[in-house]
């Protein structure tokens, strides 16, 4: 059976195709080490032991996060924990580029959330709950730090859609 989300909330749709490929890495990885430890004649119990233990660790670090949003909050699900902060109470908000560039958001109650902004731009319903709650904070006067940061976000996110349409569309 199938985990509800609550009424309202959107989710990543990129992310079932990569953690798919994520586990499926983890499970090559299994496979060709036992086969080369197997065909090398030092295959024991405990070696395989080992290259599972370490495919696990491999499916850990490259299973990326999941992202969801509901009217007023945001949520980031790691293997391990799940962090949620409430968008229409935003104080501060940063992002960082670079090779791994990530968003990071803070609210009135202490809590951080810590996202790759790629995931905005791919899914346009998260992007505009994000984007609702700032403007509720904003509003609210609670942003003390940031606000530019999803205005610039935003327009490149535009962008980029403007872009792809036009692409798709064939004018471009």
């Amino acid at each position: 059976m199938r985990r509800s989300r609550p009424v309202g909330s959107v989710g990543d749709r990129h992310w079932r195709g990569s953690a798919r490929l994520a586990v499926s890495c983890a499970l090559v990885f299994c496979a060709m080490s036992l086969l080369v430890d197997w065909d090398a004649g030092s295959l024991t119990p405990l070696r395989a032991l080992l290259w599972s233990t370490l495919s696990a660790a491999v499916c850990a670090v490259l299973l990326p996060q999941r992202v969801s949003a509901g009217p007023g909050w945001l949520a980031v699900r790691t293997l391990l924990r799940r962090r949620i902060i409430h968008t229409d109470e935003l104080t501060t908000v940063w992002q960082y580029d670079g090779v791994s560039s990530h968003l990071v958001l803070r609210d009135v109650h202490g809590h951080r959330l810590e996202f790759d902004p790629r995931v905005l731009a791919a899914n346009p319903l998260i992007w505009h709950e994000l984007d609702t709650g700032m403007r509720r904070s904003a509003e609210r006067g609670t942003v003390r730090h940031g606000a530019d940061v999803l205005e610039r976000l935003g327009h490149r996110i535009d962008d980029e859609t403007a872009q792809a349409v036009l692409r798709i569309s064939g004018l471009s």
